[in-house]
Protein backbone atom coordinates (compact mmCIF):
# COMPACT_ATOMS: atom_id res chain seq x y z
CA UNK A 1 0.00 0.00 0.00
CA UNK A 2 1.70 3.86 -0.71
CA UNK A 3 1.99 6.32 2.07
CA UNK A 4 -0.55 9.04 1.71
CA UNK A 5 1.35 12.22 0.52
CA UNK A 6 0.52 14.54 3.18
CA UNK A 7 2.65 11.69 5.58
CA UNK A 8 5.41 11.36 3.18
CA UNK A 9 5.50 15.60 2.62
CA UNK A 10 5.76 15.35 7.13
CA UNK A 11 8.58 13.00 7.00
CA UNK A 12 10.84 14.13 4.11
CA UNK A 13 10.08 18.10 3.64
CA UNK A 14 8.10 19.52 6.67
CA UNK A 15 9.71 17.53 10.03
CA UNK A 16 13.46 18.82 8.73
CA UNK A 17 12.18 22.30 8.54
CA UNK A 18 10.51 22.68 11.58
CA UNK A 19 13.44 21.20 13.68
CA UNK A 20 15.61 23.95 12.02
CA UNK A 21 13.07 26.47 12.57
CA UNK A 22 12.45 25.70 16.14
CA UNK A 23 16.05 24.38 16.87
CA UNK A 24 14.83 21.12 18.16
CA UNK A 25 18.03 18.83 19.55
CA UNK A 26 16.18 15.67 18.45
CA UNK A 27 13.76 14.67 15.75
CA UNK A 28 11.57 13.54 18.51
CA UNK A 29 10.97 16.67 19.48
CA UNK A 30 9.63 17.80 16.32
CA UNK A 31 5.39 18.10 16.71
CA UNK A 32 3.62 15.71 14.63
CA UNK A 33 -0.38 15.21 14.04
CA UNK A 34 -1.59 12.59 16.11
CA UNK A 35 -5.22 12.35 15.67
CA UNK A 36 -8.13 14.13 13.79
CA UNK A 37 -11.83 14.10 15.89
CA UNK A 38 -14.83 15.16 13.98
CA UNK A 39 -17.08 15.70 16.02
CA UNK A 40 -21.31 16.51 15.41
CA UNK A 41 -23.80 17.40 18.33
CA UNK A 42 -27.43 17.07 17.14
CA UNK A 43 -29.27 18.79 19.42
CA UNK A 44 -33.38 18.25 17.98
CA UNK A 45 -32.06 14.25 18.55
CA UNK A 46 -34.13 14.72 21.63
CA UNK A 47 -37.48 14.69 19.90
CA UNK A 48 -36.21 12.83 16.55
CA UNK A 49 -34.33 9.80 17.00
CA UNK A 50 -33.39 9.06 13.05
CA UNK A 51 -31.43 11.91 13.02
CA UNK A 52 -28.28 10.60 15.03
CA UNK A 53 -28.62 7.48 12.52
CA UNK A 54 -28.55 10.08 9.45
CA UNK A 55 -25.26 12.45 11.37
CA UNK A 56 -23.70 9.06 11.65
CA UNK A 57 -23.99 7.85 7.93
CA UNK A 58 -22.95 11.64 6.86
CA UNK A 59 -19.54 11.22 9.25
CA UNK A 60 -18.88 7.83 8.10
CA UNK A 61 -19.29 8.98 4.46
CA UNK A 62 -17.26 12.22 4.90
CA UNK A 63 -14.42 10.67 6.80
CA UNK A 64 -14.03 6.61 5.87
CA UNK A 65 -14.02 5.24 9.34
CA UNK A 66 -17.33 4.25 10.69
CA UNK A 67 -18.50 7.01 13.29
CA UNK A 68 -20.33 5.87 16.76
CA UNK A 69 -23.14 8.02 18.51
CA UNK A 70 -22.24 10.27 21.23
CA UNK A 71 -24.55 9.89 24.50
CA UNK A 72 -25.46 12.57 27.12
CA UNK A 73 -23.96 11.84 30.28
CA UNK A 74 -26.60 13.04 32.32
CA UNK A 75 -30.53 14.37 32.12
CA UNK A 76 -30.99 18.29 31.77
CA UNK A 77 -35.18 18.53 32.10
CA UNK A 78 -34.24 22.05 30.21
CA UNK A 79 -33.70 20.42 26.64
CA UNK A 80 -36.15 17.47 27.65
CA UNK A 81 -32.80 15.34 27.92
CA UNK A 82 -32.16 12.10 29.24
CA UNK A 83 -28.97 10.57 30.53
CA UNK A 84 -27.92 8.25 27.93
CA UNK A 85 -29.35 9.53 25.11
CA UNK A 86 -28.04 9.83 21.52
CA UNK A 87 -27.48 13.23 21.05
CA UNK A 88 -24.86 13.37 18.19
CA UNK A 89 -22.23 11.61 16.43
CA UNK A 90 -18.06 11.01 16.45
CA UNK A 91 -15.01 9.39 14.73
CA UNK A 92 -11.53 9.98 15.19
CA UNK A 93 -8.73 9.37 13.14
CA UNK A 94 -5.28 7.88 13.32
CA UNK A 95 -2.63 6.90 10.60
CA UNK A 96 -3.35 6.62 7.11
CA UNK A 97 -7.15 8.08 7.00
CA UNK A 98 -5.93 10.76 9.12
CA UNK A 99 -3.62 12.05 6.21
CA UNK A 100 -6.04 11.23 3.81
CA UNK A 101 -8.74 12.95 5.62
CA UNK A 102 -6.66 15.92 5.75
CA UNK A 103 -5.69 16.16 2.36
CA UNK A 104 -9.70 16.00 1.03
CA UNK A 105 -10.16 18.76 3.89
CA UNK A 106 -7.44 20.98 2.14
CA UNK A 107 -7.68 20.74 -1.16
CA UNK A 108 -11.12 20.15 -2.13
CA UNK A 109 -13.70 20.81 1.02
CA UNK A 110 -12.09 23.51 2.53
CA UNK A 111 -12.16 25.98 -0.73
CA UNK A 112 -15.78 25.08 -1.11
CA UNK A 113 -16.95 27.07 1.36
CA UNK A 114 -19.13 30.25 0.11
CA UNK A 115 -16.87 33.17 0.27
CA UNK A 116 -14.13 31.32 1.91
CA UNK A 117 -11.22 34.01 2.78
CA UNK A 118 -8.88 31.56 5.17
CA UNK A 119 -9.61 29.96 8.36
CA UNK A 120 -9.77 31.81 11.82
CA UNK A 121 -6.17 31.03 13.70
CA UNK A 122 -8.49 31.86 16.88
CA UNK A 123 -9.06 28.12 17.17
CA UNK A 124 -6.20 26.95 19.39
CA UNK A 125 -6.69 25.62 22.76
CA UNK A 126 -2.87 27.13 24.26
CA UNK A 127 -1.70 23.69 24.21
CA UNK A 128 -0.96 22.67 20.68
CA UNK A 129 -4.36 21.57 19.26
CA UNK A 130 -6.62 23.35 17.07
CA UNK A 131 -10.55 23.16 16.45
CA UNK A 132 -12.12 24.25 13.11
CA UNK A 133 -15.94 24.96 12.72
CA UNK A 134 -17.60 23.91 9.08
CA UNK A 135 -21.10 24.82 9.26
CA UNK A 136 -22.74 23.10 6.43
CA UNK A 137 -21.13 19.33 5.65
CA UNK A 138 -22.27 20.39 1.62
CA UNK A 139 -18.36 21.35 1.22
CA UNK A 140 -17.53 17.73 1.30
CA UNK A 141 -18.19 15.62 -1.96
CA UNK A 142 -18.35 12.33 -0.72
CA UNK A 143 -21.86 13.61 0.46
CA UNK A 144 -25.05 14.08 -2.49
CA UNK A 145 -26.51 17.47 -2.11
CA UNK A 146 -30.05 16.11 -2.78
CA UNK A 147 -30.17 13.49 -0.31
CA UNK A 148 -29.56 16.15 2.27
CA UNK A 149 -32.70 16.68 4.68
CA UNK A 150 -30.85 19.23 6.57
CA UNK A 151 -27.69 21.73 6.35
CA UNK A 152 -25.88 21.34 9.68
CA UNK A 153 -22.36 21.70 11.01
CA UNK A 154 -19.72 19.77 13.07
CA UNK A 155 -16.26 20.56 15.19
CA UNK A 156 -12.95 18.96 13.20
CA UNK A 157 -10.29 19.08 16.16
CA UNK A 158 -6.25 18.78 15.11
CA UNK A 159 -4.54 16.69 18.34
CA UNK A 160 -0.31 17.42 17.93
CA UNK A 161 2.54 16.73 19.86
CA UNK A 162 3.29 20.74 19.51
CA UNK A 163 4.07 22.22 22.87
CA UNK A 164 3.08 25.97 21.95
CA UNK A 165 0.28 27.17 19.45
CA UNK A 166 2.83 29.01 17.98
CA UNK A 167 4.63 25.50 17.21
CA UNK A 168 1.24 23.88 16.21
CA UNK A 169 0.45 26.68 13.71
CA UNK A 170 3.23 25.91 12.31
CA UNK A 171 3.02 22.77 11.56
CA UNK A 172 -0.58 23.09 10.04
CA UNK A 173 0.46 25.98 7.89
CA UNK A 174 3.40 23.54 6.49
CA UNK A 175 0.60 21.18 5.84
CA UNK A 176 -1.17 23.80 3.91
CA UNK A 177 -4.27 24.85 5.98
CA UNK A 178 -5.55 28.00 4.57
CA UNK A 179 -5.14 30.63 7.61
CA UNK A 180 -6.38 33.75 7.30
CA UNK A 181 -3.58 36.33 6.41
CA UNK A 182 -2.68 38.37 9.53
CA UNK A 183 -2.57 41.54 7.30
CA UNK A 184 -5.98 41.62 5.82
Amino acid sequence: MVAPTLKKKYLEEIAPALKEQFKFKSAMQVPKLQKICVNKGIGEAVSDKKLVDIGIEEITTITGQKAVATISKKSISNFKLRDGMPIGARVTLRGDKMYEFLDRLITISLPRVRDFKGINEKGFDGRGNYTLGVKEQIIFPEIQIDQVKKISGMDITFVTTAETDEESYALLKAFGMPFKNKNA
